[in-house]
């Protein structure tokens, strides 16, 4: 495993700066030039800046459910660093206390995450675990856990999302696995009104959080 690792563009650099993990250097445009950023950042969307930082700094899960009504995130073989980034931003951006991905066959949080999620993960607290255990000692720490899927009878609006709460959300592809689906209090859905059959696991994100910081009065 790498002792360092790089952030590359304006927004997620500067939070790398203020954030949690050493940032050992920086290069800048115009000092260096456009063909070296793309280099260091391994992509040609720097914008100019490219950091090296120490390694991500994964949380404790269990830690995540210690406060009384802790909002969390679960991911369950997200696939698409985009689109783990953009999830790691909404939950941020909700106060959520953290986010939790499996260890194995997951997106984790690669420079690509770090750069969708326009800095967020330096400040989200998130932990890498068994998922399907975590459910079921989330569970055992007095949390509710409920898992998002198209065609669940129950609204995500009518379900109360106030308290400790665990929201699941399945890949991207293939949706909740069974085993993680059975760990879940119950299934619920974001009704569609168009003719797409279902929204982008990251707009179901974001629907899901701001709902329950909606009904936990902190909008």
């Amino acid at each position: 495993m790498s002792s360092t690792d790089v952030v590359y563009g304006r927004r997620p650099v500067a939070e790398a700066e203020r954030g949690r993990r050493r940032v050992r250097r920086v290069w800048r445009a115009p000092d260096t030039d456009a063909a070296e950023l793309t280099r260091l950042a391994g992509s040609p969307d720097h914008q100019g800046v490219v950091a090296e930082v120490d390694p991500y700094p994964y949380a404790d899960a269990d830690a995540l459910l210690e406060q009384p009504d802790a909002l969390i995130l679960a991911l369950d073989r997200i696939q698409d660093p985009q689109n783990l980034g953009a999830m790691a931003r909404s939950a941020e951006a909700a106060g959520a206390n953290g986010l939790v991905i499996p260890s194995r066959r997951s997106a984790s949080v690669t420079p690509a995450a770090a750069k969708a999620s326009a800095g967020a993960v330096e400040h989200l607290r998130i932990a890498r675990t068994n998922l399907a255990e975590f459910l079921s000692r989330a569970k055992d720490a007095g949390a509710w856990v409920y898992g998002a899927e198209a065609n669940a009878e129950a609204p995500y609006t009518q379900v109360d999302l106030t308290g400790k709460l665990v929201l699941v959300l399945g890949s991207e592809g293939t949706g909740l696995r069974r085993l993680v689906a059975e760990r879940c209090d119950a299934l619920i859905s974001i009704p569609v009104r168009g003719r797409v059959a279902s929204l982008n696991v990251s707009a179901a994100a974001a629907a899901l959080l701001f709902e329950a910081v909606r009904q936990r009065g902190r909008v």
